[in-house]
């Protein structure tokens, strides 16, 4: 009896100063400072692997920025009007068009290159697979130019759709006292939610007047980044208001009932198209099934009553 009581009170103060060990502050401290150092370790692989990720495309792009560089070595009109192409899809980059080239160039070799390691195991015959490789490196050439053109031609979606609006907050803004200047500003800010490509153009008005571009020649590059007629005919009103002096509030009411209607139309432009758009469905798919499905059965029922003719 003595030895279980013995037993059971050295297991008593064990559990006790394991458990006061477990509480102390020195633990938890000690066991902080592990934590730290733990975090802190992964805090420095996860940089590590960024730097990694980085200097690799930094590498890749430097390749293809020299590719692109031969491409177009000597060619400064077609660099120019690629350079607009890229400003109306979204990219802004200095070296935009070297990578644009380099990227087509890299497609163009690279996509044949990979189809010549995987003919060996293609039964195919040479003709075929040489026009396979001719068709291959079309296309690699030809996906960055559609890709642009596809881009460019949504953020001009985008722009079309939320110009009525960015009109309207901003002769609300001038009206209320605002300068020009300052309205983009606020107007960049509140059509945000609405479209994120509108608001970029007009910040990147306001920071070019804010560089020292005059305002004539900022709104002009508003029209040519975005390649629209309703944004080139804002602009020239804007233009010719400012160089005139007349009122900018009542100029900007005007032209935004403008917008108004020209959005209507459109709208009402769209539905008219609706019913010639549904024909080629319905013609093609809907009808033949209905016909098979009303038909079917009458089909079925003269064969049965032909095949009783001929039997009798």
């Amino acid at each position: 009896m003595i030895y279980l009581v013995i037993f059971l009170a050295i297991a008593s103060v064990t559990l006790f100063a394991i458990g006061v060990a477990e509480i102390s502050p020195l633990r938890q401290r000690a066991l902080r400072v592990r934590l730290a150092s733990l975090q802190s370790s992964a805090q420095h692989r996860r940089v590590g692997e960024m730097r990694v990720r980085r200097q690799r495309r930094q590498h890749f792009e430097k390749m293809v920025r020299t590719f692109g560089d031969r491409v177009t070595r000597a060619d400064d009109t077609k660099r120019k009007s690629v350079r607009l192409q890229l400003l109306r899809a979204g990219y802004r980059h200095p070296d935009a068009v070297s990578l644009y080239f380099g990227l087509r160039a890299v497609l163009a070799i690279g996509l044949p290159a990979a189809l010549v390691l995987l003919a060996p195991l293609s039964s195919e015959p040479a003709p075929k697979i040489l026009l396979g490789l001719i068709g291959v490196g079309m296309l690699g050439w030809l996906l960055p130019k559609l890709y642009i053109v596809r881009r460019a031609r949504r953020r001009q979606r985008s722009v079309q759709k939320a110009l009525p609006d960015t009109l309207d907050l901003l002769t609300t803004c001038v009206e209320a006292g605002l300068g020009l200047n300052q309205a983009l500003v606020r107007v960049a800010e509140d059509v945000l939610p609405l479209s994120r490509d509108m608001s970029d153009e007009l910040t990147i008005t306001n920071l070019e007047i804010r560089a020292g571009s005059s305002r004539s020649e900022a709104l002009r590059n508003l029209s040519a980044r975005t390649g629209l007629s309703d944004v080139s005919s804002l602009t020239a009103m804007l233009v010719q208001t400012d160089r005139f002096g007349t009122s900018i509030a009542q100029a900007l009411r005007v032209h935004a009932d403008t917008m108004r209607d020209k959005r209507r139309q459109r709208a009402e432009e769209a539905a008219a198209k609706t019913s010639i758009k549904l024909l080629f469905p319905l013609v093609l798919f809907v009808f033949p099934a209905i016909f098979v499905v009303i038909l079917g059965p009458a089909v079925f029922h003269v064969a049965e009553i032909f095949g009783s003719v001929q039997q009798g």
